[in-house]
Order: structure tokens, then sequence, then C-alpha cells
């Protein structure tokens, strides 16, 4: 089971046809219904686009995923040259962006001095100026961005096996308050037919209505109360929600739609219980059925 929410970074150097590569990858994940991959790429690596959406999708299901690549390249023997005008420039409009931001009670972080350095205008002979191959390129990316992949989808496994562990809790929490309404069925059917045979016994006091027909309108309101099938389907619901834990693959979608018949089977018996143990009980249960839907929805 992996969680829909991860996160990996990674930083590289390597020299490449004649000009030093620096790299800097971000690569996170937060929930969402469906598969919505966003990349940042430096406009000279463009064409590599496509093929890190493939890679990306080829291996998440599910999620909005954020890929940001911030790329440096000097050619050898070309000293950077900073732009001071460009820098300045650049610096009072981080400044100004700052102060608005903080005016509104937003905290920014500052920028790291590679992230200054790949402004438009501050490095006006790189990266442009150091010419390399894109195939070249692609496979110092590609490799590393393999990297990078596998340990985002360590951090993903890493939550998900935490969300496991927490949905397993509530499982066997939904399985323990079942069999408490099950056990408690004797006493809610002895209960419900003591007072049955009270109103029985009023109704025929205070009326001239024929025994029989009330006995059957009794026995009528005695199986529509009964719960043996929502208690029957929830036990079956906690089999299938083990079964989909221990399952291969993405889940979430399957354990949402469970908590949604996980709910309605709880809503029956609070509506059917006219018991205030077996109303305690469906409480209970819509409780830690409400907890397991949020914890779902993190969820591959």
């Amino acid at each position: 089971m992996h969680s829909m929410t991860g996160y990996a970074s990674r930083a590289g150097s390597q020299p490449c046809d004649g000009a030093q590569v620096d790299w800097d990858w971000e690569l996170r994940a937060v929930n969402g219904r469906g598969l919505d991959i966003r990349l940042r790429l430096p406009e000279h690596v463009g064409f590599m686009e496509k093929k890190l959406r493939d890679l990306i999708a080829s291996s998440v299901a599910r999620g909005q995923i954020n890929l940001a690549l911030r790329l440096r390249i000097v050619a050898d023997g070309l000293a950077p040259v900073v732009d001071s005008a460009a820098l300045r420039a650049t610096l009072e409009a981080l400044r100004q962006v700052s102060a608005q931001a903080q005016a509104v009670g937003l905290l920014l972080q500052p920028p790291t001095a590679l992230e200054l350095l790949s402004c438009r205008g501050v490095q006006p002979h790189s990266p442009d100026s150091a010419i390399i191959p894109p195939e070249s390129l692609e496979v110092i990316l590609t490799e590393d961005f393999g990297k990078l992949l596998a340990e985002f989808h360590q951090s993903r496994a890493a939550e998900g096996a935490a969300l496991r562990k927490i949905l397993q809790g509530q499982v066997d929490d939904i399985a323990g308050l079942t069999e408490r309404a099950r056990a408690l069925t004797v006493t809610r059917s002895a209960d419900l037919r003591a007072h049955f045979r009270k109103v029985l016994a009023q109704l025929l006091e205070a009326s001239h209505v024929d025994p029989a027909r009330a006995e059957q309108e009794l026995a009528v309101l005695a199986v529509k109360t009964d719960l043996t099938e929502e208690i029957d389907r929830l036990g079956a619901h906690c089999s299938a929600a083990r079964a989909l834990l221990n399952a291969p693959g993405p889940v979430g979608r399957k354990l949402d739609f469970l908590t949604q018949e996980f709910n309605r089977e709880a809503n029956t018996l609070c509506s059917k219980s006219q018991h205030l143990e077996m109303t305690r009980i469906g409480l209970d249960l819509k409780v830690v059925i409400d907890q397991m839907r949020e914890q779902v929805q993190n969820v591959e």
C-alpha cells in the first residue's frame, strides 16, 4: 500500500561535453482524485517533458504530482558572470513580493543562491552559452531522475505502511463493535418483544382492534426492526477491508467505496435499533468509520 503523499529531492553535478552541469530535482505529491502531473522545467530541457511524464505515470496511479528541475550549465574555461544590475532588480522584486506576502500574513522561504542564479538575466553567460547536445543532457538527467523516483516511491511506501497500520486498527475496532452488536441482539430482541406485548395489550384495551390483525402488524414491525442483515454485512465489509489492506497495487478507490458501505449499514443500524445500547454501538461505529474515511483519502 502506498500513500498518495510523498516527497523526494536530489542534487547533482557532472561534467559533460566540455561543460559542467549542475541540477536540483524536487518531486512532491499530495492527494488527488485522479493522476495530475505538473512539471516545472527550464526552457532548454522542455524536450524531456513527455519522457518524464511517462516515467511518473508508469509507476503512480493517483495523486497530484509536482516535479521541479533547476539546471545550470557552464562551459569549461568560462568563468561564471553575474549581471549585477539584473541581480539587484531580481532581489528588489523578491523584496516587494516578500513584503506584500507578509502584509497578508504569509511567510515565504528565501530563495537559495542556485535559485537566484537561475533567474533570467542574472547569469548572461549561463546556461545558454554552454551548448550540450540534447541527447547527452537527456542521458544524464534520465539516469538521475530514476534515482529520484525510487526515493519518491520509498517515501510513499513508508507513509503507506503507517496508513495500513492505522486502517487495520480501525477495521479491528469496527469488527469489535459489530460483534458487540451481534451479542446484543438477543437481549434487544427480548426487550423489543416485551415492549411489543405491552403496546399490544394497551392497544387491545383501548380499542376494538382485531387481536389477530394486531399480532400480524406487530410481527411485520418485528421483521422490519431485525438487524441481522446489517450486522452480517458489517462483518462481510470488515473481511473485504482486510483483504484490500493486504492486496497489491492501488486500493484507495475501493477502500473509499467500502467506507461508504460501512457508513450506510451503521446509519441503518442506528435508525432501526429502538434500543439505547444498540444506538450507542451504532454511533460508535459511525465515529470510527468517519475516522477511517479520512485516512482512506490518503491511500493511492
